[in-house]
């Protein structure tokens, strides 16, 4: 319900409250940026223990099974390969191969399961129902994502089932009669869970899970360390309509069946642009920075290749401080020719720091294959 403010609360919003979290603005949501714990506690115990984070404000859309086609005339990913009961990223990509948002995918048998990101929510919508029969857009659910290397253990004992799953594999299982979608997948580099539930049980749900020692509740300031760390992109910083889904890294969800000589090669939108850079190469990439003092370059830092003069090479799309690496990290578009362990420069404040071209993730990935 949107609210004098203009803002969407979701079916947890009291509860944040009573948790004493700080709430902002975000995507058209009130939504919890940090608990009394504070962000850097938060990240660590995500990394330690387990965190539950409301994602509520994500949108869940359900296709019919039979939309598999049109589909994946939207995105470069081979949505027919999907295996039953398993999960895949993807990207929607435009005409001239940007990206117009990032995806989870779902194969839930007798029909797809859709996440897609809020603050894009309404175009995606748009986008499939402009070429996708029998789009329906879930409104009455909740969405929690359970996450670190203790998630299983507290999730399992509500719901035994979750042992079993392994890394991008759905089920439908059940809490209290209460109907649970649930992936093993999150956007934290760690073990954990995404859950969706009727919003109607969704504060219970919680509660039981917060009742748990190792289970905290976590805001986005530390989701969005905790991706950061993990080298993945947020859409609107590291990806969006000027970045191709190669520059970006994501090559890796490009299945062969949709590259050049495979079974359904290319018939996405931007499938010239993105097939040429496969094969050839992009002129600029995604990668890591590891600045070399303690300050960290935000978004928007220029990056040089020498201490003083030149053209800027490029900018930084996310930067912070990494609670778990004890260090500053960023990500930035950068010529593809320079090569990891090239030093180049961001300006900060007028004044020029050193910076390494670094290896992702900053913080190794721990999930469950």
């Amino acid at each position: 319900m949107a609210r004098e403010t203009g803002l969407k609360r979701t079916p947890l919003f009291d509860l944040h409250l009573e948790l004493g979290a700080k709430m902002v603005p975000f995507a058209g949501w009130e939504m919890p940026v940090q608990y009394p714990m504070g962000v850097l506690k938060e990240h660590l115990h995500t990394r330690a223990a387990a965190g539950l984070f409301d994602v509520s404000h994500m949108g869940q859309v359900i296709l019919p099974a039979g939309a598999v086609a049109a589909l994946e005339a939207l995105v470069p990913v081979d949505i027919a390969g999907l295996g039953l009961n398993r999960q895949r990223y993807a990207m929607f990509t435009d005409a001239a191969g940007g990206i117009l948002d990032d995806l989870m995918v779902a194969n839930r048998g007798d029909h797809l399961f859709l996440v897609v990101n809020a603050a894009c929510a309404e175009a995606d919508i748009a986008h499939l129902r402009a070429h996708v029969p029998g789009v329906e857009v879930i409104a009455d659910r909740a969405l929690l994502a359970l996450q670190g290397p203790a998630a299983e253990t507290a999730l399992a004992r509500l719901v035994p089932g979750v042992a079993a799953m392994r890394f991008m594999e759905v089920a439908t299982l059940s809490w209290e009669g209460a109907e649970l979608w649930i992936s093993r997948s999150g956007y934290t580099g760690e073990d954990g869970f995404e859950i969706s539930l009727p919003e109607a049980r969704a504060e219970g749900f919680a509660r039981a899970l917060l009742a748990m020692a190792e289970v905290a509740p976590i805001g986005l300031g530390a989701r969005d360390s905790l991706r950061l760390e993990a080298g993945l992109c947020l859409y609107g910083h590291d990806i969006d309509t000027t970045t191709s889904p190669v520059e970006a890294g994501l090559a890796w969800a490009i299945q062969k069946a949709r590259r050049t000589g495979g079974a359904r090669a290319g018939g996405f939108p931007g499938a010239e642009r993105i097939l040429a850079e496969l094969a050839q190469g992009p002129e600029r990439r995604r990668v890591g920075l590891r600045p070399e003092g303690r300050a960290p370059m935000r978004e928007g830092t220029e990056i040089f290749a020498a201490e003083s003069g030149g053209a800027a090479l490029g900018r930084v799309t996310s930067g912070g401080f990494g609670p778990s690496i004890n260090a500053p990290m960023a990500m930035a578009y950068l010529p593809a020719t320079l090569a990891e362990g090239t030093l180049v420069y961001g300006e900060v404040r007028g004044k020029r720091h050193p910076a390494r071209i670094a290896p992702m993730p900053f913080h190794p990935h721990s999930y469950k294959r």
